[in-house]
């Protein structure tokens, strides 16, 4: 099982008012950290879209926020497969802060879809098999 790291920094324009992380840039940093995921994998989104055949939009996503992040925290976002299913897979998301303190979980489903009927499909096999290599557990 293999976990995908990537640092991040807390940018100014990533906070609300408050000073803190604004909610929904929560979700830009694991999407950031989901691309590079499938880069990593070979599936560049870019190639996907102008490509491909099927896309694997995003048809859940939840987040937990447990610590406040404001400008200039360093974190690390964590990314594993949690399920690979029939038409669908599961990401899970950790951020951590830079003494590897949790600060946030986050988690999405994502459904392979065909490009021409934009109807649910089998999950390609050949992204089953890369995904396994980051899934958490069998």
């Amino acid at each position: 099982m293999a976990t995908l790291k990537k640092k991040l920094t807390v940018r100014l324009h990533d906070t609300d008012a408050a000073g803190i992380l604004f909610f929904a840039n929560q979700f830009v940093f694991i999407h950031d950290t989901y691309e590079e995921l499938l880069r990593q994998l070979g599936f560049s989104i870019a190639a996907t879209l102008r490509d491909g055949s099927y896309i694997v939009p995003i048809v859940h996503a939840e987040s937990q926020y447990l610590k406040p992040l404001t400008v200039g925290d360093e974190i690390t976002v964590t990314v594993q497969v949690a399920k690979i299913g029939k038409t669908s897979f599961v990401l899970e998301y950790e951020l951590l802060g830079v003494d590897d303190t949790l600060v946030g979980k986050a988690k999405t489903v994502h459904v392979a879809v065909s490009k021409q009927t934009q109807n649910k499909i089998a999950l390609p096999e050949k992204l089953r098999r890369a995904l396994k290599a980051f899934q958490s557990a069998p």
